[in-house]
């Protein structure tokens, strides 16, 4: 089985937290897409893919990896339909990776924030853990029931929302804040800045998707 592919974008990049993922022995390919590639370059690590369409990269550097550099290089024009992070997403998918962590996914941009929650939507129809990162949050999308436990806790708060469509019957068991067949809906904030009650918590529903959002201060 593959270990970690990670998809290294150009939202906030904190150094601190993302180099220890990127050399880590547990991550084995590595996509630097558009601008996370100058933090790529910067560090001294060579990507195993580039993607983008470098409308936010030096052109030297692009020809730096282009000329000098035996990286497989996917270049798009800018006028297209689909975000540099979804793109190096599908190509996860084709080249059959399935635990993908998105590093620089989140930053100043909320609309870039959004647009990269959706596309994990993408890897959950493909039937891959994708997650985005960053040191203060850690973003899945959920289709099934789930245990958490305080042990694996990405930080000490969780919340969750649903996406697209209500869910029905949504429990929340465990937690300081319990909840029993709840009709959860986009517009609710119930389920927003949870805790753990119980070594372990259980989120139960019957269909829909659910972003799960788990957080530190």
């Amino acid at each position: 089985m593959s270990r970690r592919t990670v998809i290294v974008s150009g939202g906030m990049l904190e150094e601190e937290f993302v180099l220890p993922i990127l050399k880590s022995e547990d991550t084995e390919f590595i996509i630097g897409v558009d601008k996370g590639l100058v933090f790529l370059h910067d560090h001294d690590i060579k990507p195993d893919y580039i993607v983008g369409d470098f409308d936010s990269v030096p052109r030297k550097l692009v020809n730096y990896y282009r000329e000098e550099v035996d990286v497989p290089i996917r270049e798009f024009n800018p006028v297209k339909d689909a975000s540099d992070t979804e793109i190096a997403l599908r190509l996860c998918l084709d080249l059959r990776r399935k635990e993908i962590w998105i590093l620089g996914g989140t930053g100043n941009r909320i609309d870039h924030l959004w647009a990269n929650v959706q596309c994990l939507q993408i890897a959950l129809a493909s039937e891959a853990d994708a997650r985005i990162l960053d040191s203060h949050n850690r973003i899945r999308l959920l289709d099934k029931s789930i245990i958490l436990k305080r042990e694996d806790a990405f930080g000490p708060y969780f919340s969750l929302f649903p996406l697209e469509l209500p869910v029905d019957d949504f429990s929340i068991t465990g937690a300081k804040y319990p909840l029993k067949k709840h009709f959860l809906k986009p517009s609710d904030s119930l389920c927003v800045s949870n805790e753990f009650q119980e070594d372990e918590v259980e989120i139960s529903f019957q269909y829909g998707k659910v972003i799960l959002m788990e957080t530190r201060d």
